[in-house]
């Protein structure tokens, strides 16, 4: 006797009913460089992304729905990121976000994002017009960009030499990587020194920077007052090194964030003391309730990336902050789009520009002391324009400024101008005022 549809309706339906739910999981891109001339630099990165990502799927995920993430080596290579990127973009039901991790890489993706709907993280690098979500909708240079680097730093030496006004006459060096990344920060500089009245000298290191003796025998010859290091890898030592050779005060050299990590000094030791540079929100915190998790949680059971030595160096940490702020950026997407969802990269892309990362979200997730707060909007893509200054005491980091404020004036005007200069180069269409609803 065959049984009745109904029957084998029902048992179908109990069947399902009995099945495990399948997990929902988040495919991000993890683009890394552990080889080439910045592999000490690109390596704890990498390590803190893909800790972080181990870290939230060993606390449950995001609501649920676990992190899937593979690397691919780029080598700090463009030609290499881009392809990495069309590899693994459609990979795991599609990325909902990548981290290009160079300023080239991000030149090159930002007109594919808008066309494959994927955003753009770049935590301190990039384009920093691209903090204008009018026109850069898919980019999201979170917690600082070049001009906000640059700004902070010339009025950390401005409150050095006792006020704006004492840096009429002065001369500045740009000691720079000769790359996308190395000439950020020349337009904000130039704009200041058409202010305050300061000299702005403009020195190009060719990548990766192993060769500098020349640029520093113009230094000791020019005997500029201040000199600025926009330097990545191995560019960064060789430059300390040259300039204690050539008897350079460290105590006058203000780096980016790029170059002010541990892999940039600890050569260098003793002979780079009194070397300054800003952080991009956070230095290095062995303390921080994230770093202690991370360890208890992956590293104490053998799961960590990388040696544990380095949980809560600068860059490690930098690499949390940036997987971090993706994983919030999800996390907002499912407050609009549905707790527990795999999200696409357009409600990814929603959430990140919709983030509210008050201090006590911040602390509960574990950076109290680390990171200030982020909010973004629909045409504020950055989200904060506070930095610190940290130096290198011959030994370790440590903070020498409180937190100092960038100055909106200068840096809005620089942004919307540059901003408008590329939608009209390159036929963007500006978002509708409704479009922000």
């Amino acid at each position: 006797m065959k049984p009745s549809l109904t029957l084998v309706a029902a048992a179908a339906l109990a069947a399902t009913l009995a099945a495990p739910a399948v997990a929902q999981e988040q495919f991000i891109p993890v683009l890394t460089y552990r080889t080439g001339a910045y592999a000490a630099n690109g390596t704890p990165i990498a390590n803190g992304m893909v800790d972080y990502y181990k870290y939230i799927n060993a606390k449950g995920g995001v609501n649920g729905v676990k992190i899937a993430f593979e690397e691919c080596e780029t080598g700090y290579d463009t030609a290499r990121s881009v392809e990495c990127y069309e590899r693994l973009k459609t990979k795991g039901g599609g990325a909902v976000l990548v981290h290009p991790w160079s300023t080239g890489a991000t030149f090159a993706l930002t007109e594919k994002a808008p066309v494959d709907k994927v955003p753009l993280i770049t935590t301190g690098y990039g384009r920093s017009e691209s903090q204008d979500g009018m026109v850069f909708k898919w980019n999201f240079p979170l917690g600082g960009t070049y001009w906000v680097a640059a700004d902070v730093i010339m009025k950390a030496i401005a409150a050095k030499e006792g006020g704006v006004d004492k840096l009429k006459g002065k001369k500045v060096a740009l000691v720079y990587h000769d790359s996308p990344f190395g000439k950020e920060a020349i337009p904000l500089l130039q704009e200041l020194s058409k202010q305050w009245g300061f000299t702005l000298q403009q020195l190009p290191v060719t990548a990766p920077g192993v060769e500098q003796k020349a640029t520093w025998l113009q230094v000791r010859r020019d005997r500029p007052d201040y000199v600025l290091l926009w330097g990545w890898g191995v560019m960064n030592s060789t430059a300390l090194k040259e300039a204690q050779a050539t008897g350079y005060p460290r105590e006058k050299m203000y780096g980016v964030w790029w170059s002010g990590a541990e892999p940039d000094v600890k050569d260098v030791g003793a002979g780079a003391k009194g070397y300054n540079t800003v952080t991009l929100m956070h230095s290095a915190d062995k303390n921080s309730q994230i770093v202690k998790d991370i360890l208890a949680t992956l590293h104490a059971k053998g799961q960590g990336t990388g040696p544990k030595e380095e949980v809560g160096d600068v860059l490690y940490l930098r690499g949390i902050f940036s997987a971090m702020i993706g994983v919030e950026g999800i996390r907002a997407a499912q407050e609009k789009y549905g707790k527990g969802k795999a999200m696409t990269g357009e409600q990814v892309r929603w959430g990140l520009e919709n983030l509210n990362l008050t201090q006590d979200k911040l602390d509960a997730l574990g950076f109290k002391g680390v990171l200030r707060p982020i909010k973004t909007t629909c045409k504020d893509h950055m989200g904060n324009m506070q930095a610190r200054i940290h130096t290198w005491d011959g030994k370790a980091w440590n903070y020498s400024t409180d937190w100092i404020s960038a100055d909106p004036a200068v840096i809005n005007a620089l942004v919307s101008s540059t901003a408008k200069r590329y939608a009209d180069e390159k036929k963007v269409p500006v978002r509708p005022e409704s479009d922000c609803q």
